[in-house]
């Protein structure tokens, strides 16, 4: 059945990450946890659907102060489809050299900060100017997608995400993604990278709570305000936000 093919597929991938990628994952969580203990962001970016991970973690339960989510409509709004800001804007915007510069303007950046970006090709403009200016400003980069598999990169510089990271987690996702054929057609169905962005990015993020955890940092962690019981869930929530809040003004 196309169901087991699909997730025997997604298995295989997220066995891939864990036999191969620990390390990178360590790496990257050791850089983002220094940004955290020191009061500053791990700012996170990617477009189109790889701007689910950047949702996924941040605000998020089980998730916790010290990620800053940097989304962009027009690169992540796909219920339309057609018309106004549908795919083929969307196209065209991921592929706009300068868009990602002009993206950047609108944060203020420090040289203690991580960045942490996704993509599953890594060779789109908008990236690649956000993961340039972003080295050029002192920050580390985090890059994750399917490293092993890119192919030429659309940037002028010639060089892809991935060239340009700090440090690399790879997915291990096929480069054409869909892993399911469909009788009598061309393209697969069953996409696996959105499940190997959210894997890389609980791993990672797990394992910089731990490094803080140890090093006596407190975490402003987004609890449940649904579980029975619990009569403090709010009282945590808004000490998270305040913190968020305070993190945010810069103060």
């Amino acid at each position: 059945m196309s169901s087991h093919t699909w997730l025997s597929n997604t298995r295989a991938v997220l066995d891939d990450i864990e036999r191969s990628q620990l390390p990178a994952i360590e790496r990257a969580a050791n850089l983002m946890a220094d940004s955290i203990a020191a009061e500053r962001w791990v700012h996170t970016f990617g477009c189109g659907h790889a701007t689910i991970p950047v949702e996924e973690m941040y605000p998020r339960i089980g998730g916790f102060v010290g990620f800053h989510p940097m989304i962009q409509l027009p690169l992540t709004f796909f219920t339309r489809i057609t018309g106004e800001m549908g795919i083929h804007q969307f196209l065209f915007l991921e592929r706009a050299e300068g868009y990602g510069d002009a993206i950047m303007k609108g944060y203020t950046f420090d040289p203690r900060d991580t960045m942490w970006i996704f993509s599953h090709t890594g060779i789109n403009n908008v990236n690649i100017d956000v993961a340039l200016r972003a080295k050029a400003l002192g920050m580390r980069v985090v890059a994750t997608g399917s490293a092993a598999e890119a192919s030429r990169s659309r940037h002028p510089s010639g060089r892809t995400l991935f060239d340009i990271a700090d440090v690399v987690i790879d997915t291990r996702v096929p480069a054409g993604d869909s892993s399911v054929p469909v009788k009598n057609h061309v393209d697969n169905v069953g996409p696996v990278s959105t499940m190997a962005f959210v894997a890389v990015v609980w791993m990672t993020i797990t394992t910089v709570a731990e490094l803080l955890a140890e090093r006596g940092v407190t975490l402003y962690i987004h609890p449940s305000h649904n579980v029975p019981g619990d009569t403090t869930a709010r009282e945590r929530l808004d000490a998270a936000l305040t913190e968020y809040k305070r993190r945010i003004a810069g103060v």
